[in-house]
């Protein structure tokens, strides 16, 4: 049992473990509370994207959102909170009666129970790009202020109603392209990444607030930890971070897509195979070898994971300068060399009826050491047709884009070499910053453990936990400097 005496830790939105040492725990903690205070003017703004639709809104948030808001319409009964109530948006240079434009649903999110923990209210109106900006103009000349990019959820976050990964996850939410990303993106909305890190959050505190206890309360008879306990401690803390760490393989993917480019002799079926891998007629295909002259490009979904298709140009044996080609050939060429070298993901189709060209080997030859898989096409044409030597262990499949035959089998290979095999799974890492804060807290960890090791006095260990410990609270918004905050949501649209 501790004695009294012995600092409170606690896991909410800051942390106090600030003892001994006070330079080493200066700065453990960004202020909220401050930062807060220094923001409390009423924002306004238009959250429907621009131009016409069914519907359109106009958010306010602050103080003053009310009592803006009662102005900007005429409402046919009092605002209360979470209730949608009838008002008419009047033109006030035109007579009471005759002044009426549009009709309006007003709702009220009283603080501290709403999206920013401010009073909001929402102003729905049809969406007349006119009577949006009236709104919105009346607002502002009321002493409202134009929202910045991403105001309203940085001040939710401000206010503790989400943390820095759910912050994110609102804005990967609304720039989802796909269903599994918005899946994901509502998951990390759920708090699943956090659920993840609070565990061992919460062992390391606890393993701070040990060493901590036996070097302040040694007089105390506060009994040292042993070394083999430090040890034990870290070794279980390890693992799940591992863990958390390498689902940014999928996370990553599945956040940001691929480009997956189709490379080949002309006339090998790239363009018949684009299509059908988009399951649709997207580029021309005739029986003339060349038909592509440019790369062609179009976005698909495979498993939830957005790719960049791309279409190139057959790529020629070396022809001899002295040989003319039409310039659009050339450029048709050099452009897919371009797409080739920018591809995450390659497909090189090659020709079951056509033997192996000195273009096409050294274009094997390329891929050493990327993710690329050889597609044989025309397999209907040539049944039996086998791997040819120079495929340096890339997987091969044998398609027909005529008949579908191997279109299964290379999405499949498409999907193992674009998330590596690895599984989807509930709050994975999805962006650089979250990586990097769970690598710091490993490498602080493994510090950590090598210092115990050594025997180095618990002061000194105790600054590779707290650095792990930062990392962490890094990764969810509790001590990240407000220069990462303001990039981050900078990257937001204005509504939200």
């Amino acid at each position: 049992m501790f004695p009294a005496k012995l600092p409170s830790l606690a896991l909410g939105n800051r942390y106090t473990i600030c003892k001994p040492m006070e330079a080493r725990h200066t700065n453990c903690a960004v202020n909220r509370s401050a930062d807060r205070d220094a923001s409390v003017d009423t924002i306004a703004a238009i959250s429907t994207p621009p131009g016409r639709g069914g519907i359109g809104i106009v958010r306010l948030s602050g103080p003053r959102a009310v009592a803006i808001g009662e102005r900007l319409v005429r409402l046919r009964h009092p605002l209360q909170h979470g209730r949608a109530r009838l008002a008419d948006v009047v033109d006030e240079d035109a007579g009471v009666d005759a002044g009426r434009i549009d009709e309006a649903v007003v709702t009220l999110f009283a603080a501290p129970h709403s999206y920013t923990g401010d009073d909001v209210v929402e102003i729905a109106a049809h969406g007349s790009p006119a009577v949006l900006e009236l709104l919105l103009t009346r607002a502002l000349a009321l002493n409202a202020r134009l929202a910045q990019p991403g105001e309203f959820t940085h001040r939710a976050f401000l206010s503790g109603r989400l943390d820095l990964t759910q912050a994110e996850a609102v804005r990967d939410l609304i720039e989802a392209q796909t269903l599994t990303q918005a899946r994901q993106a509502a998951s990390q909305l759920g708090g699943a990444l956090s659920r993840r890190v609070l565990p061992v959050k919460q062992s390391l505190t606890e393993l701070i607030a040990l060493l901590e206890a036996g070097i302040d309360f040694a007089e105390d008879d506060v009994e040292v930890t042993p070394q083999a306990e430090i040890a034990r401690r870290i070794e279980q803390m390890t693992p799940p971070l591992q863990a958390l760490e390498a689902s940014f393989t999928r996370g990553r993917i599945v956040h940001d897509g691929l480009t997956l480019a189709l490379v080949g002799r002309p006339n090998a079926g790239k363009s018949s195979l684009f299509n059908r891998l988009l399951e649709r007629d997207r580029a021309i295909v005739t029986a003339t070898p060349g038909t592509t002259r440019d790369t062609v490009s179009e976005r698909m979904s495979l498993d939830g994971i957005p790719l960049e298709l791309v279409d190139t140009a057959g790529l020629r044996e070396a022809i001899p300068e002295s040989v003319d080609i039409e310039e659009a050939e050339q450029l048709g060429m050099r452009r897919s060399r371009e797409a080739l070298a920018d591809a995450a993901l390659v497909v090189v189709v090659l020709d079951a009826t056509q033997a192996l060209n000195d273009e096409e080997r050294e274009l094997l030859e390329s891929m050493a050491g990327r993710p690329a898989v050889v597609a044989i096409n025309k397999s209907d044409l040539a049944p039996g047709a086998k791997a040819p030597a120079g495929c340096g262990g890339m997987p091969v499949v044998a398609t027909s884009a005529l008949t579908g035959e191997g279109i299964a089998a290379l999405r499949e290979r498409i999907l193992t070499l674009a998330t590596g095999g690895a599984a989807a799974e509930p709050g994975m890492l999805t962006n650089l910053r979250q990586r990097e804060a769970i690598g710091t807290a490993l490498a602080a960890l493994a510090d950590a453990g090598r210092a115990n090791a050594q025997r180095i006095p618990h002061e000194m260990i105790l600054l590779d936990l707290y650095r792990a410990l930062w990392a962490l609270d890094s990764l969810t918004g509790q001590t990240t400097p407000d220069d990462i905050l303001h990039m981050i949501f900078s990257t937001f649209c204005i509504g939200k």
